[in-house]
């Protein structure tokens, strides 16, 4: 009876360091591959306020979004799909025209996104984004 007990009791017990090895193994795994992670966005590259180009005879093509996600080109108000062939046409009377988008704040993100891809689908030198300082 007694080695029976004592058999029993040998085999009840659980050995925890493999499990505890590999939860750390799986740890420094989870650590080491999020840190190469990169979330994709929009890169804006904003010049420098020591270095202002001075460009001559150039005017830029100003797109508007209004608060209620209106686009004006201008001074009318124009179809999202229709942007892009209205940027070609002011681009065939000026070649070298930046495109210069003013948004309001309450402006929709995706709208403003949406009128900078129809910019550099129609092949503007240079799409640029106002800001307003308060």
């Amino acid at each position: 009876m007694r080695k029976r007990r004592s058999r029993g009791a040998d085999q009840s017990e659980v050995d925890l360091t493999p499990m505890l090895d590999i939860v750390f193994i799986m740890l420094i795994f989870f650590i080491v591959t999020a840190t190469f992670v990169r979330e994709r966005g929009i890169d804006v590259l904003r010049p420098d306020p020591d270095q202002e180009e001075i460009q001559t005879n150039v005017i830029a093509i100003v797109v508007a979004v209004a608060s209620n996600n209106d686009i004006w080109i201008e001074g009318r108000v124009v179809d999202p799909r229709a942007v892009r062939a209205n940027i070609e046409r002011l681009r065939a009377e000026s070649p070298e025209s930046p495109v210069l988008i003013q948004a309001e704040r309450e402006a929709d993100t995706g709208i403003v996104v949406g009128v900078m891809d129809q910019a550099r689908l129609a092949h503007a030198p240079a799409v640029s984004i106002a800001t307003v300082e308060d």
